[in-house]
């Protein structure tokens, strides 16, 4: 019990800090200037919880093909939430330690993930390539039939948009695949719409592998929580579990089952509507529902008055939303700047963190470590 509280405490603490950060960020703009180095980028952007085979299986195909390019893995960062809302199970500054250990050059921090549509990550996304002007982005697929037809398509540098149950060539609308994709599929195509609206030429710079069998990031939490590494290692390269296992030690981890529940609910049960409307991701009807709904006393409660939207994890990043407090206009500014610093997670060496900044035109650089 005490380490629970010890640990939510830590996210507490990750969390009103990152407000602080957010909040600098927010205020800054990007100094550009002309790279002095042309070594090759090649930047992956991949949430590393934890790092897993079928991650480092991406990262040493891509590398054979350009072992002279820089490896820069964009790894989430504010606020500690993925993509789905969910919390993450360690923190950035782990994932990139585990990163560099297995293989990455540079760790760069990504956009607050977890409290913004997929959409507006994505285009966030699309902009840290450009800042980082990336020469080949590997991503990982999984074959299902018609991908190959969306993936030859973005390799010739065409754009293809997600549209209710198809997929299409943004320029000659054409249909190129009926139905959904998987989450890790629909990813591509929208980066490709992403870099696409900011004018990023992508042509032959995806490097697509063929994501490998039996890994499953939602067990390897499970059992790291359970504290199953025997069967976790199955699935882990060693370099993760030396890490998981100090950050597990040291009170830094799991927190993949963690939130700042104490916040989420003063925010629920003590604002106002206009405040709750205010914040980025939360429509009207989940803003009455709350008003409504109130006083509520767990998480679980507050769940069941969300209402649906169109990701099936809405409900979490709302929570997420709760906990971090950014509203839509704050949102829509740090976008348009976006990024107004790259704040490096951690780097193999020296050299390797001087060639990164001459091929960069970013200058607004901070070590964060």
């Amino acid at each position: 019990m005490d380490s629970q509280l010890s640990l939510t405490d830590f996210i507490r603490g990750i969390i009103k800090r990152d407000r602080k950060l957010f909040f600098e960020d927010l205020n800054n703009e990007p100094i550009l200037q002309e790279p002095t180095n042309s070594v090759k980028i090649m930047a992956d952007f991949t949430e590393y919880s934890p790092l897993h085979l079928g991650h480092r299986h991406c990262m040493i195909k891509a590398k054979e093909k350009h072992p002279e390019a820089l490896f820069v893995a964009i790894v989430p960062g504010f606020f500690e939430r993925n993509g789905r809302g969910m919390p993450y199970i360690m923190t950035r500054h782990a994932r990139a330690q585990a990163a560099i250990k297995v293989g990455a050059d540079i760790v760069v921090e990504g956009p607050p993930m977890g409290i913004m549509g997929s959409g507006q990550y994505s285009l966030c996304l699309a902009k840290m390539f450009q800042a980082l002007n990336t020469d080949f982005i590997p991503r990982g697929y999984k074959p299902v039939p018609g991908l190959m037809e969306i993936l030859k398509h973005i390799n010739q540098g065409r754009a293809v948009a997600p549209k209710p149950y198809k997929f299409v060539d943004v320029k000659t609308r054409k249909v190129l695949k009926e139905g959904r994709l998987d989450e890790d599929n629909y990813v591509i195509a929208s980066l490709s719409k992403s870099l696409n609206k900011i004018g990023f030429d992508f042509k032959n710079k995806f490097i697509f592998v063929k994501r490998i069998e039996g890994v499953s990031g939602t067990k390897i939490r499970q059992f790291v929580s359970n504290n199953d590494f025997e069967s976790a290692k199955k699935m882990l390269p060693h370099e993760t579990i030396e890490v998981l296992k100090d950050e597990i030690e040291n009170k830094r981890a799991p927190l993949n089952d963690l939130r700042d529940h104490e916040s989420i609910l003063t925010v629920v049960n003590e604002s106002s509507i206009e405040y709750l409307n205010s914040l980025n991701l939360i429509d009207n009807v989940t803003a009455h529902n709350i008003v409504d709904g109130r006083p509520f006393d767990s998480i679980d409660e507050i769940e069941k008055i969300i209402s649906w939207g169109f990701s099936r994890h809405y409900k979490q990043r709302i929570l997420s939303s709760l906990e971090a407090r950014i509203n839509k206009d704050q949102i829509s500014k740090y976008i348009d700047s976006y990024p107004s610093i790259i704040r490096i997670l951690n780097f193999k060496n020296k050299n390797t963190l001087k060639n990164f900044k001459e091929k960069i035109r970013h200058r607004r650089l901070e070590i964060w470590q």
